[in-house]
């Protein structure tokens, strides 16, 4: 492909330059071109971060780590964001203990804080099981003056401890922040909260929570209800109601700095003073919600706390209330909202949500609300009408679906045998920019094959061979089967094979 070189070359130039290109060999022979046509140009971070992007999203592992080599041997200075990229890229690839070589490395680098890509590999590690390592890399690395946050990877650690029930492991993670002069945040309260609850170490618990109200709770954040509900919750349910409602008085006193007038005697005669632990739970959530001045913050955090539970009929309640007091939902809580149907397969009524309850709301729906109804379609077989859908989507200005979504798409479609359709969703994805995977292009060529459209499916081929795809054996089969089960357009597709053959990129 000819480039027309501009008469004098900036950095900002050749990576507009190279993002222009659907090939990531070609973007890396530009850049690599670049120096020798213009002796004076130096490559600078942002460049060297395009190419490294690109390679990466396209797989081209062995072409990145040579970029990321020459990088460090230019000594030029680079963002931590670079080396997240390289990180996740060998993490999806299954080459771990690369992602850690290049982090116990980067050093050699020109990069001074290096704390997204220590979270980002801590967090992985944790993914992945392997959470003796992620604790050693954070011995190894948590005290330089490379990392400049360790909240984040300490909180990820303390999960990894509550999901597998060692809370009281976690619970000395916590207890160890002060010595890291690191200060736990909400997240780390939350974290920890859930799993002593989980865990049935309530008294534990309850002295978390007095330390959270003269740490974080000193000015009465509305957003902590979701913590003083887990408590509370977990008292309920061991039998504890009594401790439960004292507990209630305090948090609405000491946590929320409730005024006196919402301070109200939870009236339990209604539920059998205590028999009723479903009925008492509601209570609770309701003076919490109702006590510390009841705002948009409360209303919205109490709503998606109980969505991510699935408790649906709560939640909506908890929604209704909302906008009869004059608030107005915001998007992330109509997405925990489609999350939790989808995941309670109640799919129609997630896109009822959003072409009715939204817009009688005026609530606009964002790209992440549309992914999860569009995910959970495909995923209950649903995929044509996952398809129409967005269609929808896309007449809203500014909402694209990202590579996921429209790769979940084309698989459901495949899976449904709707191969033409799915060829239609790869076309789109090519418009949008949305560069498809090397998974994504071989099942529709794959399907296309079977269902005797040989053209498209080698039209695909090519399209996929232009972008330096590699095509699987399993495709070269599919298209040479379904060839010769149809020696009319033998001739034809014989003459696109050979044109993909003495292609430099196959």
């Amino acid at each position: 492909m000819s480039i027309r070189w501009p008469r004098l070359l900036s950095p900002t130039n050749l990576s507009q330059i190279i993002r222009m290109q659907k090939n990531p060999l070609t973007a890396l022979k530009i850049f690599s071109e670049a120096q020798s046509k213009y002796p004076n140009y130096r490559h600078n971070g942002p460049v060297y971060a395009t190419v490294i992007g690109i390679l990466g999203s396209s797989g081209r592992i062995t072409e990145m780590k040579e970029v990321i080599n020459q990088m460090k041997s230019d000594s030029c200075e680079c963002k931590d964001s670079v080396f997240v990229t390289a990180i996740k890229t060998y993490a999806r690839a299954g080459q771990l203990d690369e992602a850690v070589s290049l982090f116990k490395n980067l050093s050699q680098f020109n990069c001074v804080n290096w704390t997204q890509s220590f979270n980002t590999l801590v967090e992985i590690m944790v993914e992945e099981s392997r959470l003796e390592d992620a604790c050693r890399l954070f011995v190894e690395h948590c005290c330089g003056w490379e990392v400049s946050s360790r909240v984040r990877s300490l909180n990820l650690l303390m999960l990894a401890l509550c999901q597998k029930g060692r809370s009281d492991i976690a619970l000395h993670v916590f207890q160890e922040m002060d010595y890291q002069s690191c200060n736990p945040d909400r997240e780390s309260y939350r974290i920890l909260m859930r799993g002593l609850c989980e865990d049935r170490r309530l008294n534990e618990a309850t002295h978390l929570l007095y330390s959270m109200f003269w740490r974080i709770s000193q000015k009465g954040c509305a957003e902590d209800i979701v913590i003083y509900r887990t408590l509370l919750d977990a008292l309920c349910d061991n039998g504890k109601v009594e401790e439960a409602v004292e507990m209630l008085g305090k948090i609405l006193r000491k946590g929320l700095k409730a005024p006196k007038k919402f301070r109200l005697q939870l009236d339990l005669s209604r539920y059998n003073y205590g028999e009723d632990t479903e009925g008492i739970k509601r209570l609770i959530n309701a003076a919490l919600v109702r006590g510390g001045n009841p705002s948009l913050a409360s209303y919205s955090a109490m709503a998606i706390d109980l969505y991510n539970e699935n408790k649906i009929n709560e939640a909506d309640a908890v929604l209704n209330e909302m906008h009869d007091r004059g608030f107005r939902p915001t998007s992330i809580v109509y997405g925990a909202k489609a999350a939790a149907l989808c995941r309670e397969r109640k799919v129609v009524e997630a896109v009822e949500m959003i072409e009715k309850e939204m817009v009688w709301a005026n609530c606009v729906p964002t790209v992440k609300v549309f992914s999860i109804v569009v995910k959970g379609l495909c995923h209950e077989k649903q995929s044509v009408l996952a398809f129409e859908f967005l269609k929808k989507m896309e007449k809203q200005v500014g909402c694209v679906a990202d590579k996921e979504t429209y790769g979940v798409l084309v698989d459901g479609l495949c899976c449904e045998s709707r191969f033409l359709e799915a060829s239609q969703v790869l076309q789109e994805m090519l418009i949008k920019s949305r560069l498809p995977c090397a998974d994504t292009y071989s099942k529709v060529i794959r399907g296309l094959c079977s269902v005797g459209r040989q053209y498209d499916a080698v039209m695909w081929l090519e399209e996929m061979t232009s972008q330096a795809i590699l095509p699987e054996y399993t495709v070269w089969n599919s298209l040479v089967a379904s060839v010769c089960c149809n020696i009319a357009n033998n001739e034809a597709c014989s003459e696109v094979y050979n044109r993909l053959k003495s292609s430099p990129s196959v």
